[in-house]
């Protein structure tokens, strides 16, 4: 009886810690003209207000849109939790939420696998919520201009793309996970000088895995185990031969 009695007080406070820990990232919203944006931000450990910090925007992807301003925290916001980065990396920390309806990328459905064309349009609902929030951000004192980020996965990573477009000069790098293929060519590209090469981006990427020795997995903590382990199904049947390397963050 006592076993499961601390069996179970160890689940609840197991769950209890976890439920603590996403609270550090403060609910919030965002309201531009007659539109809204909601946002969890964590601040940085041991927050000075007299000293600048840098910024770390994140996009998720397309299964975590919603309006409950926690689903977005589902991939990476233990991640951005972890001491060791905190103490590391310190800094803002910032997830919006896209709504059920809308995307990042500039696309009226989920057809992710849409050709973009080469023209200015303008950016979704979502996506311009988020750039004006970032665009009054950065202005703060307590922010270093100089190091603001944006990582995105999926639909996310699609998202990172876009904002880069549009606000070129605001972030110091980027990191777009798992986006979505290219249709176009190598030849579309000019990235081919044979004749009748009709591959694609996606073709070419497979191509290097069919030929790696070594394949590096990196930032597989942002990824669920069943996503890691049909990741490496697919790749051990596009290569058995090579060894394949997992590895979180740059380690």
């Amino acid at each position: 009886m006592i076993k499961h009695l601390f069996y179970f007080a160890f689940i609840f406070f197991v769950t209890n810690l976890n439920g603590q820990d996403f609270k550090l990232f403060e609910k919030e919203v965002f309201v531009f003209e007659n539109d809204t944006l909601k946002y969890r931000i964590l601040k940085p450990l041991n927050y000075n207000p007299k000293k600048q910090y840098p910024v770390h925007l994140f996009l998720h992807g397309a299964g975590e849109r919603g309006d409950d301003n926690v689903a977005q925290l589902t991939h990476g916001g233990k991640l951005f939790l972890k001491k060791q980065n905190r103490e590391k990396y310190n800094s803002w920390v910032i997830f919006p939420q896209c709504p059920e309806n809308d995307r990042w990328p500039n696309l009226n459905s989920d057809a992710w696998d849409k050709k973009f064309k080469n023209k200015i349009t303008k950016p979704n609902k979502s996506l311009n919520l988020v750039i004006r929030l970032m665009d009054q951000f950065i202005e703060k004192k307590q922010v270093d201009k100089n190091r603001v980020y944006v990582s995105g996965l999926s639909m996310g990573a699609m998202g990172t793309f876009e904002i880069l477009y549009r606000r070129p000069d605001m972030f110091a790098a980027a990191t777009p996970i798992c986006g979505n293929g290219s249709p176009e060519t190598l030849m579309d590209r000019k990235l081919t000088d044979m004749e009748g090469d009709h591959r694609t981006i996606v073709d070419l990427l497979t191509d290097q895995v069919e030929f790696a020795n070594v394949i590096i997995l990196n930032k597989t903590d942002l990824v669920t185990k069943q996503e890691l382990s049909f990741l490496n199904r697919t790749l051990n049947k596009l290569n058995p031969s090579a060894k394949l390397i997992e590895s979180t963050l740059v380690r």
